[in-house]
């Protein structure tokens, strides 16, 4: 059977998962009565409720006698390093891009990496049925994206697709009218346009793992594309090391892609996606090959970490309500398990009670913690902060490429938000009440900063970043929070008559009747400094009674934390308390009388 491997790109939002759901079910992969669910692809809870894509995943698709390997990306750019190592396992790529929004931060850097390892692209134009779709000004978009980033000649005379992935219609004009249902163009396109894998069936084996899996089961499993030869199940094979070794292991099982399921196989060729398992600490980039014969393939990149927080066993008066899992020793065990299939993800020792954690990025890591709290941890994890470099003698951090979407009246605040954090305008461009803003920021500039846009456009802004490189420190102290906090000074249940007392002193986060412990942070203070206050206080009751003195106290409603806002929200001596129920924000020193010191000593 021939095969065609691609990958599909985009944006995050612009509907390639949703795409890949309607290739899968008009190639007649699924049964008639097989019951599959929207967005398919997205299998843990986490990308299903806030609907993106965190990890690749391959499927396959057999259609007019063609099996289609298809990888499913990231498009968000904390998982990026994914998107770049997929790069090299597939010979072409579908672009997909919003018929409205057009190219975005995330699509040139997608597009980036596909064009720099030299794929074939698709470009497909999807949402064609928004009554806001602008499909030739998108693809001038486009193709100027791809003449900036030096795509060749080839590469240019790219197949243009339109969809409607969410109502199952494609077709080849960009009038909507022509759409007909099925996916049939984009898959004779994928056919007729994406070479076959240049690969030699009878060569010596070459496999090399570009991604991570983990099963309880079987271990670390390598999932990768057979460059070479052949590979079956019980076979001895040799894996030459990252750092040049040799080591000589059993293949214990392997799996091939088939819709939405991942099936065990005997046997695999050149030009299959495959995983394999047998060798327990298998990392991305070494090289499978023959006993005696080994060749080893170009090392793949893997994306350094940006970003570092300590992850702590919790230390609040609370600790154990509403946890299972609250040691130190479990606590790592966890991290370390995911470091199994996360490559961009880096551990190391604190001290005994806590671990320094480094990712791609806060959504990278915020999600690690979400994951956690749903199994059952308790921990307390700090303020994000970026990792420093030392390149030639200079200290170097961070910087981002920054695309935000405003409506006009905001334009100065954010124009001037930016610029406190050391934010450089690349260029500016208006049209239709709307302004396009490009920024280069340090990423510390940018910690804390989307609760801040989101409020100042009154939730009309758009933001979009990606990393760039790392350049000189930038002066000043960037991304800490401008307002000081109201910290409790007592323990007990925060009550309506205490919280009512409080209102104009600054924006609660807790309701009456919340358990509350001396050093928790519940409200954010109308002034730069820290306020202790007393949120636990009950009125005093006397028998006399006065006229007008029997009015209900009617509250505000709290602000919502999400986690987050939390991690964007906190300064460098606090730390958020999170466990499955609750998030709680907290200062390091909970002892009023100690934290005051300690400020009066800074």
């Amino acid at each position: 059977m021939k095969k065609r491997n691609i990958a599909i790109i985009a944006h995050v939002d612009h509907g390639k998962t949703t795409l890949v759901d309607q290739l899968l079910k008009y190639s007649g992969t699924f049964r008639e009565n097989e019951e599959v669910e929207v967005r398919a692809m997205d299998s843990n809870d986490i990308e299903r409720e806030r609907g993106i894509t965190i990890l690749a995943k391959p499927t396959a698709i057999d259609y007019n006698g063609y099996r289609i390997n298809i990888l499913d990306t990231p498009g968000h750019a904390d998982f990026g390093g994914e998107v770049e190592r997929i790069m090299n396992m597939v010979d072409g790529v579908l672009l997909v891009v919003d018929a409205y929004e057009g190219t975005m931060p995330q699509t040139r850097f997608v597009l980036k990496k596909a064009l720099e390892a030299g794929v074939t692209p698709i470009v497909v134009v999807n949402k064609i049925d928004k009554p806001t779709a602008r499909p030739s000004e998108v693809i001038d978009e486009v193709l100027d994206l791809f003449i900036e980033l030096g795509a060749d000649e080839d590469q240019l005379e790219f197949p243009v697709i339109y969809t409607s992935a969410i109502n199952g219609t494609s077709s080849y004009e960009a009038d909507p009218s022509t759409q007909t249902e099925g996916m049939n163009p984009v898959l004779d396109s994928i056919i007729k346009y994406i070479p076959e894998a240049h690969t030699d069936v009878n060569g010596t084996l070459q496999f090399q793992p570009a991604l991570l899996d983990y099963n309880d089961f079987v271990g670390r499993i390598g999932v990768g594309v057979v460059r070479r030869g052949k590979i079956k199940t019980n076979e001895m094979v040799s894996c030459v090391r990252l750092d040049g070794s040799i080591k000589q292991f059993r293949i214990a099982k392997m799996f091939g892609y088939i819709g939405l399921k991942r099936v065990e196989i005997n046997e695999a060729e050149a030009g299959d996606i495959i995983a394999i398992s047998g060798l327990p600490d298998i990392s991305v980039g070494e090289t499978v090959c023959e006993v005696g014969k080994e060749e080893a393939l170009p090392k793949l990149r893997i994306d350094e970490p940006t970003l570092q927080m300590t992850f702590g066993v919790n230390t609040s008066p609370f600790v154990g309500r509403d946890g299972k899992i609250v040691t130190a020793r479990k606590i790592e065990e966890r991290l370390l398990k995911e470091t199994e299939r996360d490559v961009s993800l880096k551990i190391a020792p604190n001290d005994s009670e806590s671990f320094i954690v480094s990712g791609r990025g806060e959504l990278h890591l915020s999600i690690l913690i979400e994951n956690m709290r749903r199994e059952g941890f308790e921990l307390q994890v700090s303020k994000p902060e970026v990792i420093i470099k030392e390149i030639n003698g200079v200290k170097c951090e961070p910087y981002e490429d920054v695309q935000i979407d405003v409506p006009d009246e905001y334009v100065g605040n954010v124009i001037e938000a930016l610029g406190n954090r050391e934010g450089k305008m690349e260029n500016m461009v208006t049209a239709e009440n709307q302004t396009r803003l490009y920024y280069t920021i340090p990423s510390r500039g940018l910690i804390g900063f989307s609760t801040e846009f989101m409020t100042m456009t009154k939730g009309y802004g758009i933001i979009n970043h990606s990393f760039k490189e790392y350049a000189p420190l930038a002066g000043g102290t960037v991304g800490e929070r401008k307002l000081g906090v109201l910290v409790s000074m007592e323990n007990g249940k925060s009550t309506a008559y205490a919280l009512g007392g409080l209102e104009d002193r600054g924006i609660m986060f807790v309701e009456p009747g919340e358990d509350i412990y001396e050093g928790m942070i519940v409200g954010e203070h109308t002034h730069e400094n820290d306020l202790a206050v007393n949120v636990v206080k009950g009125k005093n009751l006397t028998n006399t009674r006065s006229a007008g003195k029997d009015h209900t106290v009617v509250l505000k409603r709290p602000r919502l934390l999400s986690l987050e806002y939390c991690l964007d929200y906190i300064n460098s001596d606090e730390y958020v308390e999170v466990t499955p129920n609750h998030l709680r924000l907290r200062k390091k020193i909970l002892n009023t009388g100690e934290r005051k010191k300690a400020d009066s000593r800074k």
